[in-house]
């Protein structure tokens, strides 16, 4: 998969190769995406924060666009590309303006 496939502020069902070469199934909202890789939010598991590669998604099987109240934000210093440069996850909590959070 490329770049083009996704977008931000989408929600995700994927069949996707974690670091140690097993297909996963996987639920994530996207947040940003660079050149090489997304970063997305596991709203099925941990909650973390993950750099996702695009090379690491298999296949979409489900998308679907988050209407802007419904999205979750989270600072724009946190989703620059410097800061994940050696980092491959990070927890940190999001919440919904319409979700009263």
């Amino acid at each position: 998969m490329n770049r083009s496939d996704f977008k931000e502020h989408m929600r995700m069902t994927v069949a996707w190769r974690d670091k140690d070469g097993k297909l996963r199934p996987g639920n994530f909202y996207i947040y940003a995406l660079f050149n090489d890789a997304m970063i997305v939010r596991a709203t099925d598991k941990d909650g973390l924060l993950r750099k996702l590669a695009y090379a690491d998604v298999l296949r979409i099987v489900k998308s679907q666009d988050v209407a802007p109240q419904d999205r979750y934000l989270i600072p724009d210093e946190i989703l620059k590309e410097a800061n994940w440069k050696d980092r491959e996850f990070m927890e940190r909590y999001s919440s919904s303006p319409h979700r009263g959070k």
